[in-house]
């Protein structure tokens, strides 16, 4: 049974793209395999928590995840209903889940006219209807070359990868064309006969009043033919399922969800088609220094109490090396300073992002009673505390009722 993906990230359902973000992030680094070596339970818990976030944080997947249930995307693949996806128009059952109204319509030139229009270089029913008696013709169409299916495959990858750019080795479920066949699914030197339930026309024809309807065959799905000696390593499927080992190479700037395109990598076509192509989809590990908020990365840094009221020097951890920063006096806790350039890269060769640096002004504890006193005989508490003055002005009917 599929489990819930709300479950599965520990939300409700009305949570916020916020929310979704931060159930992800806090479960992504308790399961992630490089913290559970060799545990498969936590593997698996990784796998759902990245499947479920993939689909919550997509506003279109997310709709259609709550109109439909995880069952929808665990059988188009992760891609849910769409053009493309397994659906058609409005829903699963095509042409508004299958409740089209026939009702007024006393020809069925009127019903294929309000479905698919009609005139402007369109094609009228009466082609509909010629190309269908024209099995043969539809036949051919239909067996010759065709494109394979495009896959997607997910990579979470660190933010050094994304930042700076990586070559990764991944490897991916797969089919690929039967080196033993070729692809046809017929034993090495054995024939196809002509399919004995379609007389080879690849269509199965039926009539009802006014309509006549064509589907492939079931028998020799669409092909005309059928094979008389299936092939011993593939078992007459013409394709294999393998692991196959890729070279990729992520380049400096993608942030979650970029999708990368690698040519020819996805399923193989039929008929001496091409292979479909592979889009390798970018997930980002959280970092225990840096978050990244579109090209600009923030950082915090503490700074001693010393520091912030007398000034001086910080060094600045960035991805391009350690940067010197000037803290002013009388830096206030909370303060954003701001590193021109030293964020993320553009992918379309824009200009970089920014660091931006939070200040946490830290309080000494630990101190000794000589410490103490010293920090006493300062004399502070007639300091100028601007903020403590504002905060008592803005309360001041509150503290003094």
């Amino acid at each position: 049974m599929t489990k819930d993906y709300y479950d599965i990230l520990g939300i409700a359902k009305t949570a916020s793209a916020d929310e979704i973000k931060k159930a992800y992030r806090k479960l992504a680094v308790k399961y992630h395999p490089d913290k559970n070596p060799g545990d498969k339970a936590a593997e698996e818990k990784f796998k759902e928590v990245s499947r479920a976030y993939e689909v919550l944080s997509d506003d279109k997947k997310r709709k259609q995840y709550d109109q439909f249930g995880p069952e929808v995307f665990e059988r188009t693949g992760g891609q849910g209903y769409g053009p493309g996806a397994g659906g058609f128009g409005g829903g699963p059952g095509g042409f508004n889940g299958g409740n089209f109204n026939f009702s007024g319509f006393s020809d069925p030139r009127d019903i294929f006219s309000q479905v698919f229009g009609s005139g402007g270089g369109g094609f009228s029913f009466d082609d509909l209807l010629g190309g269908m008696r024209n099995g043969r013709s539809a036949r051919r169409r239909s067996s010759g070359a065709r494109k394979g299916g495009d896959l997607n495959f997910r990579v979470e990858i660190d933010l050094e990868d994304a930042i700076l750019g990586a070559d990764k080795k991944i490897r991916i479920p797969k089919d690929e064309t039967c080196t033993a066949c070729g692809g046809s699914g017929a034993e090495p030197g054995s024939t196809r006969k002509s399919c004995p339930s379609c007389g080879g026309s690849g269509f199965i024809v039926s009539s009802q009043g006014f309509f006549q309807s064509q589907e492939p065959c079931p028998a020799c799905h669409g092909t005309g033919s059928v094979i008389l000696h299936p092939c011993k390593r593939c078992g007459g499927r013409g394709v294999m399922h393998v692991d196959k080992e890729l070279q990729i190479h992520i380049p400096p700037g993608v942030d979650e969800g970029s999708k990368l395109r690698v040519s020819g990598q996805g399923e193989p076509g039929t008929g001496g088609g091409p292979a479909g192509n592979l889009y390798i989809i970018i997930g980002l590990r959280p970092h225990s220094v840096f978050e990244r908020k579109g090209q600009d990365l923030i950082c915090e840094l503490p700074i001693p109490l010393e520091c912030a009221i007398q000034g001086g020097v910080v060094d600045v951890p960035t991805f391009s090396g350690r940067t010197r920063m000037k803290i002013a006096p009388g830096t206030q806790n909370g303060t954003m300073l701001r590193l021109r350039g030293k964020g993320v890269p553009s992918l379309k060769g824009g200009a970089r992002g920014d660091q931006i640096v939070r200040i946490l002004v830290e309080i000494p504890s630990g101190l000794t009673s000589e410490q103490t006193k010293a920090i006493a005989s300062l004399g502070l508490s007639g300091a100028n505390y601007p903020k403590q003055a504002e905060f008592r002005a803005k309360a001041a009917k509150f503290l003094h009722s």
